[in-house]
């Protein structure tokens, strides 16, 4: 049995840097002209000059926070796809309402690389218990198994005992949708009496914590982890190593900063953002609001791509303290006026009845000149009163927080 969907998967690291941007480039001077906010995204800036990963840090992330914004005032797709609506294989609905497009083209989701790893094979039965109502989430999933000559079973969501039946009768060696259900249909099935036919799953869209996927384990199930978005369709996903998870080929994936369009150290926690190669709906530079970080080093399950260390909380930390809002790129723009500074992260808590803001700041040294002039950069750039508090160099976990609300609930 092969080890890897394809070549691609192993290919030196700097010959995918290369082929990627190279792809990107070629993309964008086919699709500018057709897509709006596209042109303006890119105003001012040369396509041609696009050839790394610093030249794509002068390019504006354009956040999914922002879309039903911008959905409203340009429906459907905020001039981001590069085809009329009516040329798209599926138009789809997200909550917010996010209105989201399918184009035509095999696995044009690129999840098959995801059940490959998840070991899926060509002529495997898989359970497909992602929602085909409205969302994408089924159609994401059944794309990568047809990909990869799977019968699939539209089961979708709901319905417990009819899907039960279903496995029954049919004997889906894999499974596909959130480790929550899985969890019920293997109960069910235990309780019914029926031997459990599923011998591997490739869950998303929910968590999965070690005394889960041990549960699952236990009961003969070898689960993976995807990790995926209505617009982006599969950004990583676990392999055999379960070391990370292993960024999917045509996506140039990056971590930038809470709040920021800037790139942060390999290793540091911040927001994943991700340019995805589909001239349909050539995505560039898309803020996913999740937070993650890279993982150094290859996966030593052999295939070469970036790998990210999972799912690490959300990236939007807006908060609004004594009734304004204070966002994290009001803190980055402080850390940019001290850039001898380690970490920074704004806490918010409540005394004496009222909203109280504290600015700690990794610093060598401390001194009542940098907190004197810290609290006059906090007050200048949020437009309220807070206190400083120097801490040492690493202390501040790094998790993606900017901004801590530590207030108590209610």
């Amino acid at each position: 049995m092969p080890e890897h969907f394809d070549a691609e998967e192993t290919r030196a690291p700097e010959s995918r840097e290369n082929a990627l941007f190279g792809a990107l480039r070629t993309m964008l001077a086919d699709v500018v002209e057709t897509a709006p906010a596209l042109k303006r995204q890119l105003d001012g800036i040369s396509i041609g000059a696009i050839t790394d990963r610093a030249a794509l840090q002068g390019i504006p992330v354009i956040r999914k926070s922002d879309l039903v914004a911008l959905q409203a005032k340009a429906p459907p797709f905020a001039g981001l796809t590069s085809v009329a609506a009516g040329r798209l294989k599926r138009l789809l609905v997200s909550p917010g309402p996010i209105f989201d497009p399918e184009g035509h083209g095999r696995d044009w989701w690129g999840s098959a690389r995801a059940l490959f790893a998840a070991g899926m094979r060509e002529h495997d039965i898989v359970h497909n218990a992602f929602s085909y109502h409205l969302t994408p989430g089924g159609y994401i999933m059944e794309s990568g198994a047809h990909a990869l000559g799977c019968a699939v079973i539209p089961a979708g969501v709901g319905n417990t005992e009819q899907q039960i039946e279903a496995i029954a009768a049919l004997r889906p060696s894999g499974y596909l949708g959130t480790p929550d259900f899985l969890k019920i249909l293997l109960d069910r099935l235990a309780e019914a009496g029926i031997d459990n036919p599923i011998k591997r799953a490739l869950v998303s869209g929910a968590a999965f914590p070690p005394s889960l996927q041990q549960e699952v384990a236990a009961r003969g199930v070898d689960a993976y982890q995807a990790y995926a978005s209505a617009e982006l369709g599969v950004i990583a996903y676990e392999t055999s190593a379960r070391s990370g998870l292993v960024v999917n080929e045509g996506l140039i994936v990056e971590i930038v900063r809470p709040g920021t369009d800037e790139a942060v150290a390999e290793g540091e926690v911040g927001e994943v953002v991700v340019t995805r190669l589909s001239p349909e709906y050539p995505l560039l530079r898309f803020g996913t609001g999740d937070l993650s970080r890279i993982v150094p080093g290859v996966s030593p399950c052999g295939r070469t791509n970036r790998r990210l260390a999972g799912w690490m909380g959300r990236a939007d930390q807006r908060t609004k303290v004594k009734g304004m809002f204070v966002d994290p790129a009001q803190i980055a723009a402080i850390a940019k006026k001290f850039p001898e500074l380690g970490r920074l992260r704004l806490v918010v808590t409540r005394a004496d009845e009222q909203d109280q803001m504290v600015l700690k700041a990794e610093a060598a040294s401390a001194g009542s000149d940098l907190s004197g002039a810290l609290e006059q950069a906090l007050q200048a750039s949020t437009k309220m009163k807070g206190r400083v508090e120097i801490v040492s160099p690493d202390s501040l976990p790094n998790d993606g927080k900017v901004i801590a609300d530590e207030r108590p609930a209610g």
